[in-house]
């Protein structure tokens, strides 16, 4: 057994056993508010298994004693994290698997993604009253306001679509490619809703410089958005297909800023079980560069 990764809110060892190797997930807590988060996950993943660019799941525990929140075990797959420049084709495909299997029960469901995502954010930004960031509280709620305007005068706009499973946290590190298999592989926040959410979670920059300092140009976001409509074999034109994108791109930035906001609170008190100092500087810089993501004015 050895130490893999550690996010914030789980941590994962490799465990080696009779020539195979297995990654073995510790939950800590969630951030869908939940009291089986890691069953919620091995649900997930066994809904999505079919894709074939998931892990298997192999089994779950809740409460198990000294560890943590929960267990859970699944198979582990090797390979690097996602190269924007290079791989983004790659995971136009693996969504497109992904988008093409039929909705779980067993999921969250956000039929009106603007406005829930909204709700989401709105209550992260008030989850402590005694937040010391007060003048970034302003500039989200404010923002929210926008967004909640949004959501209602978008409210019609994807009438007539499919919902499906969307997996909500799509940054580089959560992708493994691999010549032979390359895969999504961090689902403990997936829903049922629609297609965009994933598609508008990939390409802002909240998402982008998470983990690198890659900021998509339009030309590129078309150019990837166009890959994954060749491999879900959609029939809405292209420039449809950018503009709900857009709209989600919008929400997510509040959504993304607001768990920045409260995750800064929870990453500086002294008995938070997981600390990744990684994150903590990508919180600060992002709650610093607050106005600038919120606008997009990365280009």
């Amino acid at each position: 057994i050895e130490f893999l990764a550690a996010g914030e809110y789980n941590e994962n060892y490799l465990v080696h056993a009779d020539g195979k190797r297995f990654v073995f997930r510790i939950n800590h807590g969630t951030q869908a508010g939940l009291n089986n988060q890691i069953e919620y996950e091995f649900r997930v993943l066994k809904a999505v298994e079919r894709s074939g660019v998931t892990p298997r799941v192999l089994f779950y525990r809740l409460a198990p004693g000294d560890l943590g929140d929960g267990v859970l075990l699944m198979e582990y797959l090797p390979g690097r994290a996602l190269d924007y420049k290079s791989d983004s084709a790659q995971a136009a495909f693996i969504f497109a698997r992904i988008h093409a299997l039929p909705p779980s029960p067993d999921l969250i469901v956000q039929e009106n993604p603007v406005l829930d995502i909204a709700e989401e954010s709105l209550g992260l930004i008030r989850r402590y009253q005694d937040h010391p960031l007060e003048g970034e509280k302003k500039i989200l709620l404010r923002y929210y306001e926008r967004i909640l305007e949004l959501g209602h005068h978008s409210r019609d706009i994807f009438a007539g679509e499919s919902l499906c499973m969307v997996n909500t946290e799509v940054n580089s590190s959560n992708f493994v490619i691999n010549g032979g298999q390359s895969c999504l592989v961090d689902w403990e926040k997936a829903v049922v809703s629609y297609r965009y959410q994933d598609l508008g979670h990939f390409l802002v920059p909240t998402t982008t410089l998470w983990k690198t300092n890659h900021v998509f140009r339009e030309e590129e976001k078309r150019l990837f958005l166009a890959a994954y409509k060749s491999s879900a074999g959609l029939s809405l034109g292209i420039d449809e297909l950018c503009e709900k994108t857009r709209v989600l791109e919008r929400t997510i930035r509040l959504r993304a800023l607001s768990w920045c906001y409260m995750a800064y609170y929870e990453y500086t008190r002294a008995d938070r079980p997981l600390k990744n100092e990684h994150t903590l500087g990508r919180i600060r810089y992002y709650l610093d560069n607050t106005e600038r993501f919120l606008e997009n004015d990365f280009t």
